[in-house]
């Protein structure tokens, strides 16, 4: 509904002429005088109830509502906002002696809303942000009984999952940057993570939110596409899926009454924790009498490395940073599937600051083509250096 709104000075004049319309030449409205106060007091007081009613109208419609008052509109249709998810990835734990065997215990549990809770036993180098170490039943390392991982005596690293104990995207992580133990471990001598973590992010935002709840909508009446991809999509913040039809994922053979679902939690490599919630979303939407599977993505890693010649003035230190973070950031928005076309390399660094005069020596995994990816691909940022000429 459109509301026609006035200003101050359009309230008193409209007054005034009421009144004048009404008593004649019997009152003195000119500025100053008594009675125009008073009308101006007036028109004060409707500008306020107008302001009122305009917040009003605001909060009951979703389109306009934000924040709080969003969440308790979309409340009516049993829909919450997405929290702030946190940053999830493997980190190499390694040894200098590999001559017995070594244990890594799980510290931290990953909740339902995609928060981390639990004890540091990693950290970046300054402390800013603490990692804990969670379970994953599909690492081969992982020893379900005694919940802890095992580097069997000859091995010298594993990767282990762990997860930021601040959710958002301050747990977030370029590669390398997390290599400081926390807490001591016998038989570990250093950690490091040689992927960066992307995928932690803050609570879902209200634009976000409206999309999603259209997509809601269209998904009430389950069974379909649309209902299985907001399924997982709604497990946390960050979360994608490809969905195949009437194909065996193992095989690539066709297989009727059957689908698969590749579930991304925004890092290329999700946990098991992640994945046995996406399998009981899909669950419960799923057209009778099919099958389904639900896998993580075949991780796909993009090695970047460029050299910049900067104009007169531009930062040497401050340049190349802002260019890998634009291609990290670009990188980790490639969604599932998605292949990363060697041609956007340049033009994103460009982009990234006005006092690049030109780039040279761009190699993606020391080539110069296009990486290609499948449906079961998941491409994500390794590792970018950006040099000056």
């Amino acid at each position: 509904m459109a509301v026609t709104t006035q200003t101050f000075t359009t309230l008193v004049e409209n007054i005034v002429t009421t009144v004048q319309g009404r008593a004649a030449a019997l009152v003195d409205t000119t500025i100053g005088s008594v009675l125009r106060a008073l009308l101006e007091a007036f028109a004060a007081q409707l500008l306020w109830l107008q302001a009122q009613l305009l917040t009003l109208l605001a909060t009951t419609r979703a389109s306009t509502s934000t924040g709080s008052d969003l969440d308790s509109w979309m409340a009516d249709y049993g829909l919450a906002r997405l929290p702030a998810a946190a940053a999830t990835g493997n980190a190499l734990f390694a040894r200098y002696t590999a001559t017995a065997p070594a244990f890594i215990a799980v510290t931290g549990t990953q909740n339902a809303d995609g928060s981390v809770s639990g004890t540091a036993v990693v950290q970046t180098q300054d402390g800013a942000v603490q990692y804990a170490v969670l379970a994953d039943t599909t690492n081969a390392n992982f020893n379900v009984a005694l919940n802890q991982y095992t580097l069997a005596a000859g091995t010298a690293s594993i990767p282990v999952l762990i997860g930021a104990l601040a959710a958002g995207v301050a747990g977030n992580a370029g590669a390398g940057q997390i290599n400081t133990l926390a807490t001591a471990l016998p038989g570990i001598d250093t950690v490091g993570n040689t992927l960066a973590f992307v995928n932690g992010l803050d609570a879902e935002a209200d634009a976000a939110f409206r999309i999603r709840f259209q997509q809601y909508l269209a998904s009430l009446n389950k069974a379909t596409l649309t209902a299985v991809t907001e399924a997982v999509e709604s497990v946390k913040d960050g979360a994608s899926c490809d969905v195949v039809e009437g194909i065996d994922y193992s095989t690539g053979n066709p297989r009727p009454g059957y689908f698969y679902v590749v579930a991304d939690d925004g890092s290329g490599h999700p946990g098991s924790t992640f994945l046995e919630s996406v399998f009981s979303a899909v669950e419960a939407v799923r057209p009778l009498t099919t099958v389904f599977e639900v896998q993580g993505p075949t991780l796909a890693v993009a090695n970047i490395t460029l050299t910049l010649q900067l104009a007169s003035g531009y930062d040497p230190v401050a340049t190349p940073a802002a260019v890998e973070a634009a291609l990290t950031a670009f990188v980790a928005a490639l969604p599932l599937g998605a292949g990363l076309p060697f041609s956007r390399l340049a033009q994103i660094a460009y982009d990234a600051s006005g006092g690049i005069e030109n780039v040279t020596g761009i190699l993606l995994n020391g080539s110069t083509v296009d990486m290609a990816a499948a449906p079961k691909q998941s491409v994500k940022p390794g590792t970018i250096t950006a040099t000056v000429a």
